[in-house]
Formats: C-alpha cells, sequence, structure tokens
C-alpha cells in the first residue's frame, strides 16, 4: 500500500483560479467530443489520455484543438496508469484538476460551483452527486438523504474537483489496482492525511456505471449493475485488499464494503447473464485480493499490467486461470 503522505497544507486559500480537464477514454464513441467541447467552457486546458491500444481514430480531430492535449497508447495499461500520465502532463500553475469520464454530461454550473467550495482550505476534494439520468435517482443508495452539502469518505472520480497540491502530496493513483478501486483508495488516502472531501448534492452529474437493471427476487425489487466478467474480478479482487489494509484504521468502512461485495456476489450469482464465469471471475478475485495475485486472463484485449511500487506481491504467470 502506498505510504501515507503527510496532511495537505491547511494555509488560507481563495477558490482556485487556474483549471485543467483530464478526461481518459477507452474505445470512445461521439459523446467524448462533447465532453471536451463543455469542459472547455470552464477550464484553462484539457487533458485526455486514450487508453485504446493504438489510438482511437475519433481523436484525430482534437489533436490540433487549442488547449487539449491528447495522449495516446499502444496499449492499455489501466485507468490508474492513464491518470497518473494524465497529470504529468497538466500545466504549472494550474491550481486544480477536474476529472472526467468520455461520456460524463456537465452541467453548465457544476465546474464553477465546485470550485468555489475548494475556497475553503480544509476541502481537498468537490464532487457533484452522481446521478442516474434513466431511473432520475442517484446511483448510491439512499444518495439524496442528509444535507445538501456533505463530508463524504469516497467519491467518484468522475465530477471531482481535486486541489494540485492534494494531488502532488497524496501522491500517484494506484497503478496496481487497473481499474476498479482505483478512486476508492485514492479518496481513502485523503481521508487519512486529513483532507476533506465534499459532495454537493444540490450538483447532479448524469453519469453512467454499467448497464443497470431491474430483477424481482421474492417479491421485492433489486436493482443490479451488470459487467462483463473481467470486471468482476477486479471489483472482487481490490475491493479484497483494501478492505484488508483499512480494517484497523477505518473498520466501519472495511465492514461496510465486505456486506457490499457479499451482496454483490448473491445479486450476480442469481442475475447475472454468464452468471457461471461471471460468479468464477468474483470468487478468484476474492482468492488473489488475499494472496495479492493477479490471473491474466482476467485483463481486457490489449493490456498489460504494471504493478508500480508492488514489486514484491508476485503475479500469477498462468494465463488460462
Amino acid at each position: 500500500m502506498p505510504n501515507t503522505p503527510p496532511s495537505p497544507s491547511r494555509s488560507p486559500s481563495a477558490a482556485p483560479g487556474k483549471l485543467a480537464a483530464l478526461i481518459t477514454a477507452y474505445h470512445p464513441d461521439d459523446r467524448l467530443l462533447g465532453t471536451v467541447d463543455a469542459a472547455l467552457e470552464f477550464v484553462d486546458e484539457v487533458v485526455v489520455v486514450d487508453n485504446t491500444p493504438g489510438g482511437a481514430d475519433l481523436l484525430s480531430p482534437l489533436k490540433d484543438r487549442s488547449g487539449v492535449l491528447v495522449l495516446g497508447a499502444s496499449e492499455n495499461l489501466g485507468l490508474a496508469a492513464a491518470l497518473n500520465r494524465g497529470l504529468r502532463e497538466v500545466s504549472p500553475g494550474i491550481e486544480a484538476v477536474l476529472f472526467l469520464d468520455q461520456d460524463t454530461v456537465l452541467p453548465a454550473e457544476l465546474v464553477p460551483r465546485l470550485a468555489a467550495h475548494l475556497a475553503d482550505p480544509s476541502v481537498a476534494v468537490a464532487a457533484p452527486t452522481a446521478w442516474d439520468a434513466v431511473n432520475n435517482a442517484p446511483y448510491r443508495a439512499f444518495g439524496e438523504l442528509g444535507q445538501e452539502v456533505a463530508d463524504k469518505e469516497i467519491v467518484i472520480t468522475s465530477g471531482m474537483l481535486v486541489r494540485r497540491s492534494v494531488l502532488a502530496e497524496i501522491g500517484e493513483f494506484r497503478e496496481d489496482f487497473f481499474v476498479d478501486y482505483v478512486d476508492l483508495d485514492f479518496c481513502l488516502r485523503v481521508g487519512a492525511s486529513g483532507g476533506r472531501l465534499v459532495e454537493d448534492k444540490r450538483l447532479k452529474m448524469p453519469h453512467s456505471i454499467g448497464e443497470r437493471r431491474e430483477h424481482r427476487f421474492l417479491g421485492a425489487k433489486v436493482l443490479v449493475v451488470h459487467h462483463a466478467a473481467w470486471r468482476q474480478y477486479w471489483m472482487a479482487r481490490n475491493g479484497t485488499i483494501l478492505i484488508q489494509e483499512h480494517l484497523r484504521r477505518n473498520p466501519k468502512w472495511a465492514v461496510t464494503n465486505t456486506l457490499f461485495l457479499a451482496r454483490w456476489f448473491v445479486v450476480t450469482s442469481l442475475f447475472a447473464e454468464q452468471r457461471g464465469a461471471k460468479s468464477v471471475a468474483l470468487l478468484r478475485g476474492f482468492r488473489d485480493g488475499f494472496t495479492r495475485h493477479v490471473t491474466r486472463s482476467y485483463l481486457p484485449a490489449g493490456a498489460r499490467y504494471r504493478g508500480v511500487g508492488v514489486e514484491s506481491q508476485p503475479v500469477s504467470a498462468t494465463a488460462s486461470e
């Protein structure tokens, strides 16, 4: 696990003046172009990191756009590696970075209102509420309850605005996680350092976290997010690792996440298409989370795993597992 850095500076500050947006892409469609255009209305520069092996043709027109930097890749190194690569290219003088997914819909008021929260020097991260536009509801259960602006332990990557000094002090995103739980690990490290994460529930950001379907079980409605088997594996593996790492320092979060993963396994086993393969992926993820191995067959096509900073953790070499 990355070493816990010193607490971010708590000196008086105003809302950040210069902003950058960092957008990660993987086989993007036309929505990415709209996300870039929307971001340029509010930020000084946009960095797009394309994890599509060989690059996406869709991004070619962006390479000549003023204020836009496009970084292609010969292979997919994972979400965390893409985030770290993009952050290294953000210009000096940028005071906060807005993280966006390739399909993020950016409401006009979101960026300036998030930036206003960073005028409080204790706030390290400001985020909107991730909103399911199809069902007109927050993605997080009971997400509308509580105060309009509330401190949170975790927020999702897309839509969060992070103070640049915090990014420098907290350290890079965790590349050995490859994709899932990258944002949770980052947020937990911010909280452990003393930084506040605030969610403004008045700001609703339409966001897709996968195909969500309604099922019925014993007369009750069950909402299930459907993911491919390789995503199920990484969720189980990385979630298991974080539970072990935070069990003593944050037992409430560890227990809550244990219950979440247990429920996820049950509903996947009951309702998922190809439930057998996905249940096996989850079980292997739990196993590899305890042993700190990686089963390479759960990397997507064109991907390469590199666990930067965790060389002591063995990696399974059996591609057919």
